[in-house]
């Protein structure tokens, strides 16, 4: 006769391993903020920070260090600040680079050529006026980076739901964004370092 499995006997099942994902901003890159710059060059400013790595001499923090070592999966955008700042964390370590996870776009508005700002401020400017107008031809406009953050915290954040813990070494916006879509895909972020250079989020179930 088969063995009847009670209440007290039937095995009780173990809840799957979740892991978790951490969004890091790229280190210091090598261009010079010292400047003047109209509108039409501070688009040949951004130009150059787009394909120019980061500056010499900097030590990645300890712990992020630890947290490449215990990583599952590691990801980098395809731009070079990236790939430089996950190399000097990783190591000889494998990552993948996607450009899924590349900087959102910073088109400064047309104005005056005598108007000469800081490439700060023209970053802040730039910022609000690509979220606020979303009419740009030339360039991704703010909701299609909107689509491609949730697209990537999905991708991640599947990945994290399989047990792997998922390292993205990317940008200070597009990590905010995406880690604004885990929140809203029902993950908590439990460490903020913030968005400074060489920070970390990480975000769990």
């Amino acid at each position: 006769m088969a063995d009847v499995l009670t209440a007290e006997t039937t095995p009780v099942s173990v809840a799957a391993k979740r892991g978790s994902v951490t969004l890091v901003r790229h280190g210091e890159p090598a261009q010079s903020r010292k400047v003047r710059l109209n509108a039409a060059e501070y688009r040949d400013w951004w130009a150059g920070y787009e394909v120019k790595g980061i500056k010499p001499g900097q030590t990645p923090p300890e712990g992020l260090k630890a947290v490449a070592r215990d990583a599952d999966v590691i990801i980098t955008s395809v731009r070079p600040r990236s790939i430089e700042t996950c190399k000097a964390i990783c190591g000889e370590r494998a990552f993948a680079q996607d450009p899924m996870f590349v900087e959102a776009p910073l088109p400064p508005p047309n104005w005056p050529s005598w108007l000469r700002l800081s490439p700060k401020i023209w970053g802040f400017l730039a910022r609000v006026n690509w979220v606020l107008t979303d009419k740009h031809q030339e360039v991704e406009t703010h909701r299609q980076a909107e689509a491609r953050a949730m697209t990537v915290a999905r991708m991640v954040g599947a990945m994290a739901d399989q047990g792997q813990d998922v390292l993205v070494v990317a940008h200070g916006y597009f990590n905010q964004r995406v880690g604004a879509a885990l929140k809203r895909e029902g993950w908590r972020c439990i460490e903020d370092q913030g968005f400074r250079y060489w920070c970390a989020r990480v975000f769990a179930r």
